[in-house]
This record gives C-alpha cells, sequence and structure tokens, in this order.
C-alpha cells in the first residue's frame, strides 16, 4: 500500500501529491537570503516554478538561463506581478542553448567573473519526449542537451561552488532526470558516441538521457563530495507527470496522434509547474544527502538496475569527457 501511495505522490497532482511517505511543500523552503543561484531553463515550465520559489523565499541573485529572450521577458513581468519588481530585478539572463557546448563553457565563466558565491545550481532544461536529432556537433540532442551541456557547466562552475562551500556553506546541485529513465535501452553501455546516437525511439532517447542524469549525481558524489568536498552535494530529481509544453505540445511531434493521450487525456491529472518543482525546491535547499535520486515530494529511491551501476556513471563521464574533448575547443574540457 504504501509503495502505491508514493507512486501516485510522485506522478500525479491534486490531493494525490499528499500521499508520499516524506512530505515537503513548497512554503517548507527556507530563508536563503544572500544565497546565489542558477536555474537552466528558468524561464518557463518547472524551471519557472523553481526560480520563483527561491526567488519568493530571498534568494539575493538569480541567474536564468534560457534561449529566448522573449521567453526571460514574459518571466521578469510574471515575476514582477507576483513578488514585485524589486524581488524580480534580482534575476540575470543569460542566453545560452545547452547543446552549445562552448556557449555553455562561456556562460560558465560569465557567472563565475560576475559573483564571488554560489549556493545553488538547477540543472533543469532538457529535451523532452521528441524524435531523435543530432545537434551541429554531430551527437544526440537529447544527451546534447540534458546530460552534456549540464555536465560541462557543473564543472566550469565547479570552482565558485568549491569556494562557497570552504566559507561553511553547504552547496547544492540538482539534475532534473525522469521516471522515464525506466525506458532506457536495456543494453546502455556509454560506450560510444555511435551508440548514444543510435535511435533508440522517442522514450528510449529521453529515457538514456535522464538515466544519464542520475548516474552524474551518483558519479558526482563519489568523485567530487566523498572525494574532499562533503559540502558540496549533488542530487537527481523526478519532478512527476508535469503540465508543461513538453507534455502538451512537444509530445506531438514524436506521437501526432497517440500524444493526445497524454496532452489531453492525461492533463487532469497532472501537476502544475509548481507542484512539479517541489522535489528540485527541496533537493537545493534542504537536502543532506548527495548522489541520491529524490522522488515526489522528497523520497530518495533507487531508480532503475542501470541507474545503480557505479560501473556504467564511469563510463559515462568517460564518453562525456570524451566527447567534449573532441568537439570543442581545448579550453571547455576542463
Amino acid at each position: 500500500m504504501e509503495y502505491i501511495k508514493n507512486t501516485l505522490a510522485e506522478n500525479f497532482g491534486g490531493p494525490l501529491s499528499k500521499l508520499g511517505t516524506n512530505q515537503f511543500a513548497l512554503s517548507d523552503c527556507p530563508d536563503l537570503t544572500g544565497k546565489v543561484g542558477v536555474v537552466t531553463g528558468g524561464t518557463r515550465g518547472i524551471g519557472y516554478g523553481i526560480g520563483h520559489t527561491l526567488l519568493a523565499h530571498n534568494i539575493s541573485k538569480l541567474y536564468l538561463i534560457s534561449v529566448s529572450r522573449d521567453g526571460f521577458s514574459a518571466a521578469h513581468a510574471a515575476l514582477a506581478d507576483d513578488l514585485g519588481p524589486e524581488i524580480a530585478d534580482r534575476t540575470v539572463w543569460l542566453q545560452c542553448d545547452l547543446s552549445d557546448w562552448a556557449l555553455v563553457k562561456a556562460t560558465a565563466d560569465a557567472i563565475a567573473k560576475s559573483t564571488d558565491r554560489l549556493d545553488i545550481l538547477v540543472n533543469n532544461s532538457g529535451r523532452g519526449v521528441m524524435t531523435p536529432a543530432l545537434t551541429d556537433y554531430g551527437v544526440d540532442r537529447h544527451m546534447a542537451v540534458n546530460h552534456v551541456g549540464h555536465a560541462v557547466l557543473t564543472s566550469h562552475l565547479l570552482p565558485l561552488l568549491q569556494r562557497t562551500a570552504e566559507q561553511g556553506n553547504i552547496v547544492r546541485i540538482s539534475n532534473q532526470a525522469s521516471n522515464s529513465h525506466l525506458a532506457a535501452p536495456k543494453d546502455t553501455k556509454f560506450a560510444s558516441l555511435d551508440e548514444i546516437n543510435q535511435d533508440a525511439g522517442p522514450n528510449g532517447q529521453y529515457g538514456r538521457s535522464k538515466l544519464a542524469c542520475i548516474l552524474y549525481a551518483r558519479y558526482f558524489d563519489r568523485h567530487v563530495t566523498k572525494n574532499g568536498h562533503p559540502n558540496v552535494l549533488m542530487n537527481a530529481t523526478h519532478p512527476g507527470v508535469v503540465s508543461t509544453k513538453q507534455s502538451k505540445t512537444d509530445i506531438h511531434e514524436a506521437y501526432p496522434i497517440a500524444g493526445y493521450g497524454v496532452s489531453h487525456l492525461l492533463e487532469p491529472f497532472k501537476k502544475d509547474q509548481f507542484q512539479g518543482a517541489v522535489p528540485t525546491v527541496f533537493a537545493v535547499t534542504m537536502t543532506k544527502g548527495s548522489g541520491q535520486y529524490i522522488c515526489p515530494p522528497a523520497t530518495p529511491e533507487k531508480g532503475s538496475e542501470l541507474a545503480q551501476s557505479d560501473e556504467l556513471a564511469d563510463d559515462l563521464m568517460k564518453l562525456t569527457r570524451n566527447l567534449v574533448s573532441e568537439k570543442t575547443p581545448e579550453a571547455s574540457i576542463a
């Protein structure tokens, strides 16, 4: 019965979201005065819900990374209406496509030069369930955006994150994963570019990239948190089934007709963008653990058998380093 309750709470909104074992609400977010954060994809959907919550709890500066200036302008206007112009003006917008790893490195450098601390990093931006496509680097776009781009961003922000932690602060990073990691091909090895570029179908491509988000958190925990930086934490989160552009519009790119089951029939049961933000807000403001896969509201779970493999995590990060070193200027490798 507890498993059923947790499953319902993890995935659906309304009263069902209250059934989870470990409860956490956005109102439980602590005061963030003096802290600085970064949210990728922070101008709409779950990212907006996360950013709105951090600002409502007094974060001093919040970098929002997205592709569209119009999207930021709309988000800023909405924040000003809800929270007041002074709070909305605590946001700093940076334009960046996570599939352009050289630009990601430059974006991280711009952040590091403009602030002396970074307490929160939310790796949220992502490509949803869509047909396979390649980036300009010739890399599967799901992996390039959902995992590799965020690994590059995190790596180049890591010195700033570590300095902030050395001042006695707990620094927290979250990766937006999903229970859809269960759809990753069972023979996933992260052995080569050819493997991740192989068409696994929309669900398989998406699931593989979300599996990578969990494995990266567990790799980071072993190689950073437990390797001399105990106050720098990274976790992965599952938001549940959320009413966003991905689930209402993008799904039809891959499934023009069948997608109506997700975009319309499931709509009354979906979480809104704020409910979808709950596990991530918990992960970047409250958790004392690292290397976890946190499901709504605030329950660490094991994930799939693949998601628990240290060997697979090591292979993923070896491939990640190789791809970045081969496809971008040497300065982006770090």
